[in-house]
């Protein structure tokens, strides 16, 4: 799950859309509304920190660092570059980046549309990837 209210991470999820030609992948916004029902161990401050990568045959749950490691070894393309994560201390540095980013990405080049997603009234409370 992300952030459907974001623009970065709508341009992120399309770039994984491309990488996903066996289509694996079902990508959903974290504030669609079947998304408690259907998660309903994923904490609503799960979303706050970080996206959610679940494994629908077990429903095994990854976030942030994790998710993207995961996710990458899924993706196709994605699978030359998830080596990476075998080198010492990438993992911690991939989580304290993947953390930042969450913490930041309205200030990441979404401008006025993630502001009033962050800020608008109608939206309820905010529940980032």
């Amino acid at each position: 799950m992300y952030d459907g209210d974001c623009r970065v991470c709508e341009r992120i999820v399309s770039r994984v859309e491309q990488w996903d030609s066996d289509e694996r992948l079902e990508i959903i916004p974290s504030r669609r509304d079947d998304v408690k029902a259907r998660f309903p161990w994923i904490p609503d401050s799960a979303y706050a920190e970080s996206l959610q990568l679940v494994r629908t045959a077990d429903g095994r749950t990854w976030q942030g660092g994790a998710a993207v490691e995961q996710l990458l070894d899924v993706l196709p393309r994605g699978r030359w570059i998830s080596w990476v994560f075998r080198v010492p201390f990438v993992r911690v540095i991939a989580d304290r980046f993947y953390r930042w980013f969450a913490r930041n990405r309205y200030h990441l080049g979404c401008r006025e549309h993630c502001r009033f997603a962050r800020e608008g009234p109608s939206h309820g409370p905010h529940r980032p990837s």
